[in-house]
């Protein structure tokens, strides 16, 4: 009886332990890829996006060979999506906090306006009239980061309505006169410096190009390396939980807001460049441009998670299919029908991520 009883536990153990061996390696190996594939992708957000970038690259490479990699045309890619790329910066901090911004594209067009405006109908100096028009970005963008913070009112909402209030207010105050290129080429030419081309082999990259770089390398810096991008993070992912933790939310969103104005401020700056004009007509798609290199970059509209490097990738998706469909000569709007299904996969895999990260 004593042998039973010293025994049994001893042999319930041992079935316990097979049993918990079994289990693990079931859950190691009889489970699908699928879930670390799924947990991969929801810690990785921008390799969706760079692997779509990818394979764009290598089916247009197939298609048209040197015609598509020679290194005019991946120059040209680069210069397509300079502005996009820029105001996708502003528009990505902002949704990262749960957010949307409708009126970057629009914030974007009155400081290029306001930085022309101020140096040939004033004759302001044109680096203060650079300077004018970034305090009209951060200004805007305050008001608008207030009224999400302070107000408590949707993000879209307010700046849907700002978006027509900067609107209105950009051709009211422009007149709708467009400043021409020559003009300013002759009479301002700092105001197109992020035009000038730096040449090297048979590629042609723009200061625009480098400038988008550049920040897009700081911002993913700061982002994942400081206090402030974490509490970006975490005002995305619960904004009760980061108040909880010590993080100062409405402060933080109207710092959101604020630099969000200044990208679109330095974005103003780089259009004049890229188009030699100040027209208050050009740009007026970045914000739904900027929305779909962020969607398609695997950034959250939900908040809290994606990088800023995956909305970079997304812009460059734009670029790839919109060059490489141009010069295999189909319609236009092929581009627009497959940028559609990339935004609507992009959501659903954003779904789907999310399902098995919660």
């Amino acid at each position: 009886m004593a042998d039973a009883k010293t025994h049994a536990p001893q042999e319930f153990e041992g079935v316990l332990k097979d049993s918990a061996t079994s289990v693990a390696s079931f859950e190691r190996h009889d489970r699908p890829l699928i879930d670390r594939l799924q947990h991969t992708l929801h810690s990785n957000p921008a390799m969706v996006p760079l692997i779509v970038l990818a394979l764009s690259v290598a089916v247009f490479g197939l298609l048209l060979g040197s015609k598509f990699f020679s290194p005019f045309s991946l120059s040209l890619i680069l210069q397509q999506v300079a502005i996009t790329g820029i105001v996708g910066a502003a528009q990505t901090l902002v949704i990262l906090t749960a957010g949307i911004d409708l009126s970057v594209g629009a914030i974007m067009v009155l400081c290029s306006v306001v930085m022309g405006q101020f140096t040939f109908r004033y004759g302001i100096p044109v680096p203060i009239s650079i300077l004018c028009g970034f305090l009209v970005g951060g200004a805007v963008g305050y008001i608008n980061g207030f009224l999400v913070a302070r107000v408590k009112l949707p993000p879209f909402i307010v700046t849907l309505g700002m978006w027509q209030i900067v609107l209105a207010a950009n051709f009211l105050y422009s007149r709708n006169e467009t400043i021409r290129s020559q003009d300013v080429a002759a009479n301002a030419p700092l105001l197109q410096i992020f035009g000038y081309p730096i040449k090297f082999g048979g590629a042609a990259l723009t200061l625009g190009c480098i400038v988008m770089v550049i920040l897009v390398v700081v911002l993913n810096y700061i982002l994942n390396h400081t206090a402030w991008g974490r509490h970006v993070y975490a005002i995305g992912d619960d904004p009760d939980a980061a108040e909880l933790s010590g993080v100062q939310v409405n402060k933080m969103l109207i710092s959101v807001y604020v630099i969000s104005g200044l990208i679109c401020a330095l974005a103003g700056w780089v259009l004049i460049g890229r188009i030699g004009s100040v027209s208050p007509t050009s740009g007026q798609f970045a914000n739904i441009e900027s929305i779909t290199a962020v969607v398609i970059g695997g950034v959250s509209l939900f908040g809290g998670r994606g990088s800023i490097l995956g909305m970079l990738f997304g812009a460059l998706i734009v670029g790839v299919f919109g060059l490489g469909l141009r010069l295999v000569g189909t319609d236009p709007q092929w581009t627009y029908l497959l940028i559609g299904v990339l935004i609507i996969a992009a959501v659903a895999i954003d779904q789907w991520i999310r399902k098995v990260a919660g």
